[in-house]
């Protein structure tokens, strides 16, 4: 398993295309200098000795040395011993709603951004429970199998949008029956759902597979996304700007209410508790309160327990480069300037 130490270094990795497009202007700006003096093809054979070659392979090098030299810093490790590690908690499936509905701004910034929040807020407070993702629309789809790698789960919550799914909808019962689906029934932990959505559009059975869980032994909680007076879903452009909102086939700009009463059904069928997010930190607290409330037995799992630094591996790569990049000259040498494959006869 790969991770890095001080993964917040490899932000600098944005660097890299900055540094690029510096150099590609700077290029373009070298040859509208030279043509001042005149003919390009006349002014490079007053200059012999300059290579365009070597110049944009010295900036190649430089390039590649500086993301050795970002990555180095970061410190990527290796595990390198895996032990079985005891400890207590639960089973947790969180099934997240990205249907197009949820980029309503009655939550601020938007129902999306905040149910990702506070999943992320949720993770913090975790300590030996697994966890999972679902994510769902018109169908469901699983986006981290079960762990307790905490890491993992942030960095894949992080990359949750709604164009991620291929088919619109709020498929809820496929939600709870791909969660079912996700546990390992054969141990005996207790287990639980977890629904975050608006719940509109609601497009199948959610009720009969709460029920389904329930029977099982497999607690099912909502949390409702978004106000009774709703909001329109806005339509942005590339820099983040809203441009419009959607509307229906009339031209009337869609306003997208919260299903609270189906959601309250849903939880009272799956044994669980619903929560309306009206209030992050509050909805937060209900919620961990409830997870709280079961009981925690013990889970064996294989993690890894030594990691082995690999940073001298692109530091040195980096040195290298660098040390290459400074002895390399950016002109042609003596004998390969008197090789010219594609000199016209003078004659």
């Amino acid at each position: 398993m790969l991770r890095y130490e001080n993964s917040e270094w490899l932000f600098l990795l944005v660097l890299i295309p900055i540094i690029i497009l510096v150099f590609i202007l700077s290029l373009k700006w070298r040859k509208k200098a030279i043509r001042v003096f005149g003919q390009l093809k006349l002014v490079y054979k007053l200059m012999p000795m300059a290579s365009e070659f070597k110049l944009r392979f010295k900036f190649i090098l430089f390039a590649i040395a500086i993301g050795s030299l970002i990555i180095g810093i970061a410190n990527p490790q290796i595990g390198s011993k895996m032990e079985e590690v005891k400890r207590e908690g639960v089973d947790l499936m969180i099934a997240i709603d990205l249907s197009n509905s949820m980029l309503a701004e009655d939550l601020q910034p938007n129902r999306l951004m905040r149910a990702k929040q506070s999943i992320s807020k949720l993770i913090d407070r975790l300590d030996g429970d697994r966890i999972g993702l679902i994510v769902f629309a018109g169908d469901a789809y699983v986006q981290l199998p079960i762990t307790t790698d905490y890491s993992a789960a942030k960095l894949f919550l992080s990359t949750i949008n709604t164009s991620i799914v291929p088919t619109q909808g709020t498929a809820i019962g496929k939600a709870i029956e791909l969660s079912i689906k996700s546990f390992d029934l054969n141990n005996d932990q207790n287990k639980a759902i977890i629904v975050i959505t608006d719940g509109e559009n609601h497009e199948d059975d959610a009720i009969e597979k709460a029920k389904e869980a329930q029977e099982l032994g497999i607690f099912v909680h909502t949390i409702g996304m978004g106000s009774a007076e709703g909001g329109p879903i806005p339509i942005k452009n590339r820099y983040g700007t809203i441009t419009s909102y959607q509307k229906d086939r009339e031209g009337n700009t869609i306003i997208t209410t919260l299903n609270e009463e189906m959601l309250k059904q849903i939880a009272q069928s799956g044994g669980g508790s619903y929560i309306r997010a009206n209030s992050t930190q509050s909805g937060l607290n209900a919620l961990f309160k409830e997870i709280n409330k079961m009981e925690k037995k013990e889970i064996g799992s294989k993690v890894f327990t030594d990691y082995k630094d690999r940073f001298q591996w692109f530091i040195g790569l980096a040195i290298i480069l660098l040390i290459i990049e400074t002895l390399m000259k950016g002109r042609k040498n003596k004998w390969s300037s008197k090789i010219n494959l594609f000199e016209e006869d003078e004659n």
